[in-house]
Formats: structure tokens, C-alpha cells, sequence
């Protein structure tokens, strides 16, 4: 049984409700990688189908295990009161059915002290079907806002928080999570965070997503009302990048943001694509420096960038 220190190093912040199907095997796989640095805060939402119950019964056996049960107005005010209530430096957020590679919280605790303050530390995430079948892997190489937002086939945005880790005073300079957002706060909050934190991204496996029947996020994709809200947030952080870097979003979101015939042949050649850079880009960068010259600086270095 792992014991949490009295100044836990690392905060793992869990929304629930109503999710007696999961909320036992979260508890289970966060206490069993045995990390006293450790901490684990759950907020439940007032549940009605024994999820409070198996989580007091756990915090009776856990020492490391905080929680807090009372209604609230969704995941996103949910999360927000988990932040609070951290007392680590770094957190992290687990949705109750979601789970961390075996490892990974103490991984994580070996690279707090060398993170740059503050910092958003981004590892992989593998996205499962029915039956633990993977469906996609997800690699958030590039975490610049301005590739980001041209479109998430070319540069994909971490698709879940069991992935990713940060310094909790990154809310200081970003604000909480938007409690009108019910369904898309994670990613809304990363265009947010990218923009003010330290990246730092490392090629190693950490979180699994289950993107299965009865799960939050596939009965909202099932009646196809996520693409229309996460569309809405690319467009609107558009206006935090170079006029230059709006271009080339407003160019590419559409061919590579959802599967399409010609985003497809595009991913598939790139060294095709790459050529063709390579040999257009000079003269575009030209047109486009002389036409801009009287822009800003922040536009000016991003056309000298684009090579």
C-alpha cells in the first residue's frame, strides 16, 4: 500500500460520475505503482450508482487516496476543484476509464526535477477499441500552437490527459478549465497551455485511452456533435498565431484535419510534399516578405522561419 508523503511531488486528479464500471480498476492501477510521492485526488460529481461508495471504501485502505463527493455542473468544474485541492506541484489527470502504462507515474517522478518551470511534459497514448483493440497511437510530436491548429492528421494534439502531465501554476497564466465546455476542455485547455508553457515531448508510451460504448467520449462522437465544437476552438485560436502561420492553418485544417482523398496522398508522399516545398517555399517566402514588410515583427520571423 503506498503511503503519500506529506508534500506529495505528483497530484493525479480523477472526475467521476457515476462510473461504477471503471472507477475500482482506477483506484487499483494508481495505488499499484506504489509511488509514496504520489497522490491520488478523486472529485466525484454526486453519483447515484455506487461510485461514491467504492471510493470511500478505498480511501480506507489507501492513506494516499483523497476524494470529494457533491454535485457539480460537469467534468470541467469537476477538474477545476481537483486543482485545488492538489497539493503536488505537477498534476495529472485520469478519467476513471482511462489507465497509465505500468511505470509511468514513476517515470514521471524522475523527470519533475529536471523540468523547466512551467513545463508541459507530453508523452504518447494509445487509443483502444472494444476488447483493449488498439485502434490508433497517438504521437503530439510538434506541440507548437501554429502546428497544431493545421489539423490534427499532420500534427495531432495529445488526444488524453493520461498522457500528459504540467506544473500546476501553468493555470496561473492560463486560466482554469472552461466550465462551458463539457466535452472538448482538454483540448481547448492544451491550445491555452502550448502557448505559455515550456514543451517538452518524449517518444514514450504513458497513457491509454478506451474509446468504447458507454464511455463519455464515444456516445458523443456516436451522435457526431464533437467535430462541429473542436472545429470551432481551431478556428478560434487562429487569431493567437502570425498572420503568416493563419495562412498556412487555414490552407492545411482541411485537408489534414479529417480523412479526406487528397490529406490522404499528401501524408502518403511526403517526401513528394517536402520536394515541393523545398523548391516553391524560397519564392513564396520572397512574395510574401516583400508584401508584408511593414507587418510585424512576430509575422516577419515567421515567414523567415518557414523553410
Amino acid at each position: 500500500m503506498p503511503r503519500v508523503m506529506n508534500a506529495p511531488l505528483l497530484s493525479i486528479i480523477t472526475p467521476a460520475f457515476n462510473g461504477v464500471r471503471f472507477i475500482e480498476q482506477c483506484i487499483e492501477l494508481v495505488a499499484a505503482e506504489n509511488c509514496p510521492e504520489v497522490e491520488h485526488v478523486i472529485v466525484d460529481g454526486g453519483s447515484s450508482d455506487g461510485t461514491a461508495e467504492k471510493i470511500k471504501a478505498a480511501a480506507a485502505r489507501f492513506s494516499h487516496l483523497r476524494w470529494l463527493s457533491e454535485p457539480d455542473n460537469g467534468q470541467s468544474e469537476a477538474m477545476n476543484k481537483g486543482i485545488k485541492l492538489a497539493r503536488a506541484e505537477v498534476i495529472g489527470f485520469l478519467n476513471i476509464d482511462d489507465f497509465y502504462v505500468p511505470g509511468t507515474l514513476r517515470r514521471i517522478l524522475s523527470l519533475i526535477p529536471s523540468l523547466p518551470k512551467p513545463a508541459l511534459l507530453v508523452g504518447n497514448c494509445m487509443v483502444l477499441g472494444e476488447d483493449e483493440k488498439p485502434l490508433f497511437y497517438n504521437q503530439p510530436r510538434n506541440l507548437k500552437l501554429q502546428a497544431l491548429l493545421m489539423g490534427r492528421r499532420l500534427h495531432p494534439y495529445p488526444v488524453n490527459p493520461s498522457q500528459y502531465f504540467y506544473h500546476r501554476q501553468l493555470h496561473d497564466l492560463v486560466g482554469t478549465y472552461r466550465t462551458d465546455c463539457h466535452y472538448e476542455m482538454d483540448a481547448e485547455f492544451i491550445f491555452r497551455a502550448v502557448q505559455k508553457a515550456n514543451l517538452v515531448y518524449l517518444n514514450e508510451h504513458w497513457g491509454n485511452f478506451r474509446l468504447i460504448a458507454g464511455t463519455k467520449t464515444f456516445e458523443d462522437n456516436a451522435q457526431g456533435l464533437g467535430a462541429d465544437r473542436l472545429k470551432h476552438w481551431y478556428h478560434h485560436y487562429r487569431k493567437d498565431i502570425g498572420l503568416f502561420s493563419r495562412i498556412k492553418a487555414a490552407l492545411s485544417y482541411p485537408l489534414f484535419h479529417e480523412q479526406n482523398l487528397v490529406g490522404d496522398w499528401l501524408l502518403e508522399h511526403r517526401s513528394i510534399s517536402a520536394a515541393a516545398k523545398s523548391i516553391f517555399f524560397p519564392q513564396i517566402k520572397y512574395l510574401l516578405h516583400t508584401a508584408l514588410k511593414r507587418h510585424s515583427a512576430q509575422d516577419t520571423e515567421e515567414i523567415r522561419d518557414i523553410t
